[in-house]
């Protein structure tokens, strides 16, 4: 049965409501069909709608040879439609996944180009919703796996958008045909050892034989998981306030939690608020691999666990959790001397020493700890390092990169440890700034 296409603008433009005061529409513009039938749509709407400033974006992978065709077809495609297009060529890194890597490229290209208020507008539509469930259900995806790609997100400086993910393929193709578009056809799409092709050509036909409505059934159960993440991230908020707290050590820039509150939660709902807060910081692990977390939260107070993830390491100290990162799992250099002391000594993988007040007498340089350093404090005479150290709770990852100031063999100072920081008397402190300000917080 030929589907209904006369609600199709309208309904797209519905869906496009919350972002008709955007500055800007950039459509991705692969020229293939559902992008080709989504940027027709808007420029017909156009014509009768005050829209957003639109234009078309095109990644060009440079994986196929068929491919060096696709951006003089799209341009051909906006120029006739009187839209800017911005052709963008990427480098797709060698890896397991040339899908993945692909899309990551792409996703980075799309990024770069979004300004403040711009949305980016995708041609996914409702069977690609329900591909996408089938495939994470049988990865054995959770709730935020199974409830399928979003209708928006950020991305950037600006929000994702796909308006089509109520729209059927065959609706697109519909619409195509009647308007006579023209766009092309990736060969790759029909290369049946990528698992989402395998879906698409062999997998959701035969289901869809036996049940006509099974991907706007799957599309539904997207939906209701959606809601139901959305739920989990609500109880994820609330369980986490109370683990993001100031203290004595905010000052090293790196993302941390207080143990206490989580361990008085169920083991699930550990789960849950954790893997919300490590969203934003690297991508997730798989369940098997969150054994590493019970390790970490049931260890003693005394050991020193890591857990390792796919773009960090998430350590325990000082009753936190921290999440290292970059140059933060860098070893520094032990040595680095200190010739002009007037101005701040910049330290390989680890940030930079400076002087606030008088600078102490030379020579001077930076050591870091080896074990079995002495501190001489006023009024308390000379005492070991490491205890100064447990005394002041300092995180066990920091202790090996905390800067040292020596004068010869004497230990002066350890950077940023009040009352270990500095000599009164004579009117100086040592400051360390580890790394930039955003280090560790992307």
């Amino acid at each position: 049965m030929k589907p209904s296409l006369a609600d199709l603008p309208a309904r797209v433009l519905r869906n496009l409501t919350p972002w008709r005061t955007a500055t800007h529409w950039r459509i991705a513009f692969s020229g293939g069909l559902d992008s080709t039938v989504l940027l027709h749509l808007l420029v017909r709407l156009g014509h009768s709608q005050a829209l957003p400033a639109l234009s078309a974006i095109h990644v060009h992978h440079g994986l196929q040879t068929v491919a060096e065709a696709w951006p003089a077809h799209c341009q051909a495609i906006c120029d006739g439609w009187g839209v800017p297009l911005q052709v963008v060529q990427v480098q797709v890194q060698p890896g397991a996944s040339l899908e993945r890597a692909a899309r990551e490229a792409r996703y980075a290209a799309f990024s770069a180009a979004m300004h403040g208020n711009d949305a980016l507008l995708t041609g996914q539509h409702r069977d690609d919703q329900a591909e996408t469930l089938l495939f994470r259900l049988l990865r054995g995806a959770g709730v935020r796996g199974l409830s399928g790609m979003p209708a928006e997100r950020r991305l950037g400086a600006g929000s994702l958008v796909r308006p089509l993910l109520d729209v059927s393929r065959a609706e697109l193709q519909a619409y195509a045909c009647e308007h006579q578009l023209h766009w092309v056809e990736d060969p790759s799409n029909q290369d049946r050892q990528f698992s989402r092709n395998y879906l698409r050509h062999q997998v959701l036909p035969a289901i869809t034989r036996r049940w006509p409505q099974a991907l706007a059934s799957m599309a539904r159960s997207a939906a209701h998981l959606r809601e139901a993440e959305s739920l989990l991230e609500d109880l994820a908020h609330i369980d986490l306030a109370p683990c993001i707290t100031p203290c004595a050590f905010d000052w090293l820039g790196v993302p941390s939690l207080a143990l206490a509150p989580l361990a008085g939660l169920s083991a699930a709902r550990q789960r849950n608020a954790v893997s919300h807060w490590l969203a934003g910081l690297t991508r997730l692990p798989d369940t098997d691999h969150w054994s590493g977390w019970a390790n970490l939260a049931e260890a003693t107070a005394d050991a020193s666990p890591v857990w390792r993830l796919a773009e960090g390491e998430l350590h325990r100290g000082a009753g936190r959790v921290w999440f290292l990162r970059d140059q933060w799992l860098r070893t520094p250099l032990s040595d680095a001397p200190w010739r002009e002391p007037a101005q701040a000594l910049h330290l390989v993988d680890n940030g930079r020493v400076m002087f606030s007040g008088q600078t102490p007498a030379g020579p001077l340089h930076i050591r870091y700890r080896q074990g079995g350093e002495v501190l001489h404090l006023p009024g308390r005479g000379h005492r070991d390092l490491k205890r100064l150290l447990n005394e002041r709770a300092v995180p066990g990852f920091v202790r090996g990169r905390l800067p040292l100031l020596f004068r010869g063999e004497e230990l002066l100072a350890v950077a940023n440890l009040p009352g270990l920081d500095g000599d009164p008397q004579q009117g100086w402190r040592l400051h360390w700034q580890p790394f930039g300000e955003d280090q560790g917080l992307r």
